[in-house]
């Protein structure tokens, strides 16, 4: 096996922390977070940029290493960027159509306007 660059290793070694970093915060935030629409952001939101970063510390590495760049991490990432944030939406929909008495009322967008009128 080829040594690689320390450059290189330190490029994949810090994509590899903040990655698993990103992932590790949208697990916590899965499990700690209190309502529905709460823990919808732990998945959608730091696990998604975790798992990219990732499939970005490996396309560097195997390009690399001379295995030549690999579609499996391309094909991954649209994938999961793609599906990620759709899921997403439909969940929170079919909680909404579920639970209607979470649907935010006219009322409660007044007073957001009101304690933030940049908004």
């Amino acid at each position: 096996m080829n040594a690689l660059p320390p450059l290189v290793e330190l490029i994949v070694s810090a994509f590899l922390l903040v990655g698993a970093t990103f992932a590790l915060i949208g697990s916590i935030g899965l499990a700690r977070l209190g309502d529905f629409f709460s823990r919808l952001h732990g998945p959608t939101k730091a696990t998604t940029l975790g798992v990219g970063s990732m499939l970005v510390a490996s396309a560097i590495y195997f390009s690399v290493t001379g295995a030549g760049t690999s579609l499996h991490e391309l094909l991954i990432a649209v994938f999961l960027f793609m599906t990620a944030p759709v899921s997403a939406h439909l969940l929170a929909r079919a909680a909404l159509r579920i639970d209607p008495p979470h649907r935010p009322t006219h009322e409660d967008r007044a007073n957001e306007e009101r304690a933030d009128p940049h908004s």
